[in-house]
């Protein structure tokens, strides 16, 4: 059942593909901004995946985020999803990445339900 509450957290050990140089947005060997902001995204979407209606999904709408303080390769990092508020389709989740036990990233992430088959229909 899909309520307020619901939580989730991803892990992933920062990589070579995860990086700064790798994704094109800055030239040193440290977690990515978009890499940390993915993996935000990944825990709010299993935080409720289970909870949604047979042939829902949802897809990212917003996320608002600070990158607090870098990550150099071999570190592992936690991100958490909260779900705080459901309006209707629209769900807001407070999300949060760690690393050792140290806040790096945070922010608010806005994620839609959508059915899967029409949301597929409407592509060209």
């Amino acid at each position: 059942m899909l309520e307020e509450g619901l939580t989730h957290t991803s892990t992933l050990v920062v990589a070579r593909e995860h990086t700064a140089v790798a994704l094109g947005s800055g030239d040193m060997d440290v977690l990515a901004t978009p890499a940390m902001m993915a993996l935000m995204e990944n825990a709010a979407m299993w935080a409720v995946v289970h909870a949604l209606p047979e042939g829902s999904t949802t897809v990212g709408g917003s996320m608002t985020s600070s990158h607090l303080r870098p990550s150099k390769i071999g570190t592992l990092i936690a991100a958490t999803a909260l779900l705080e508020k459901i309006e209707g389709r629209k769900l807001t989740f407070r999300v949060e990445a760690r690393q050792h036990g140290t806040v790096i990233g945070e922010g608010v992430h806005v994620r839609f339900i959508v059915d899967r088959e029409t949301f597929l229909a409407k592509l060209g």
